[in-house]
């Protein structure tokens, strides 16, 4: 049994595709990752009692800060860290086909807002521009690449330059993606407020201590002020996954083939909600064919239908017990 390729994602278009490649994917990984494979048992779940998507094992991310999470014996490419606070361990991803993500995050793009040549790509990313490991950085650096626009470009702390770069954009009516993280997005704005017609400004979440924390709705209401936009676009990615998902207004985040996402109960990690109540995202990124496809995130959210869904939050550290008990056991097996 093979991992998947991106010719293999690509073919996916249907729910009956998405289940086929997702059963693959489960029974590799049960076969190929020491980690996944460890946890599964733990907590009773094989490829042969596993016989519906309800029943899938979602392995807590928490295990990325504290395991090697590698599925296969193909040779590490990179390894992608989290930003973490000098009191957390951050989260590692070894990822041992760079063709895979690059391909994801591509086609995720293209499929809601079309070839990237389009655009001007400016980033505004400082707290992840401070380290060379970040994923989103090797994203957003490949999206500058590939404009093949020679404005495109990252921001530090050169704001008063960036904020006359938007001007002579939106002067020439040029079509621009501002793409960064809220509390950079927010404080850029507070000193440079603008009227901005032609650009999509998209945040990326990520207070990280800089700021009080917003909930998203707040968060856009400031910056639709600041900006002088109808909506602000949202980007649902971490460390832990391969893949992204896009949200064009009010945080309806709408999630590509290749991927999916369900909500567990807070208090019972194996209780699957209905769509529309509020718990814990599980995710399904069928990208993560080299690490763990199947991940408990510590994210709040609802689900939608259509593959839509919301994130509201995230847990407190007593929302978490049961997962971070489940986490502390399967590290030791």
């Amino acid at each position: 049994m093979q991992a998947l390729t991106p010719a293999d994602l690509q073919a996916i278009d249907s729910e009956t595709a998405f289940e086929k490649a997702v059963f693959h994917t489960f029974q590799y990984q049960y076969e190929h990752c020491d980690v996944y494979r460890s946890y599964c048992d733990l907590i009773n779940r094989n490829p042969s009692s596993v016989n519906c998507l309800k029943k899938l094992p979602y392995l807590p991310v928490s295990l990325f800060k504290s395991r090697s999470v590698i599925t296969g014996n193909e040779p590490i490419q990179t390894v992608f860290r989290s930003s973490g606070t000098t009191a957390s361990t951050p989260a590692q991803h070894f990822v041992s086909d760079l063709n895979l993500y690059e391909w994801s995050f591509r086609k995720a793009f293209a499929n809601d807002y079309g070839a990237i040549e389009d655009f001007v790509v400016l980033a505004l990313l400082p707290s992840y521009l401070e380290r060379q490991d970040a994923s989103l950085v090797y994203m957003v650096s490949d999206m500058i690449a590939k404009s093949g626009k020679k404005e495109s470009g990252f921001y530090l702390n050169e704001w008063e330059a960036l904020a006359e770069q938007l001007q002579h954009l939106e002067a020439q009516g040029q079509k621009t993606l501002l793409i960064g993280v809220s509390f950079a997005l927010l404080d850029f704005g507070s000193r440079f407020p603008q009227q901005l017609h032609h650009t999509t400004v998209m945040e990326t979440g990520g207070m990280k201590g800089r700021k009080k924390e917003l909930v998203r709705s707040e968060l856009h209401r400031e910056l639709q002020k600041t900006f002088g936009t109808s909506s602000i676009h949202s980007e649902y990615g971490m460390t832990e996954m391969l893949s992204q998902a896009y949200a064009q207004k009010e945080g309806l985040f709408s999630a590509p083939s290749w991927m999916d996402i369900s909500i567990r109960d807070t208090t019972d990690p194996f209780y699957n909600l209905a769509l529309g109540q509020i718990g814990g995202i599980n995710v399904i990124d069928l990208a993560n064919q080299n690490s763990c496809a199947f991940l408990a995130t510590q994210d709040l959210g609802k689900k939608h239908d259509n593959k839509r869904f919301e994130v509201l939050g995230r847990f407190d550290t007593a929302e978490i017990r049961g997962c971070n008990l489940m986490a502390g056991d399967a590290s030791q097996s």
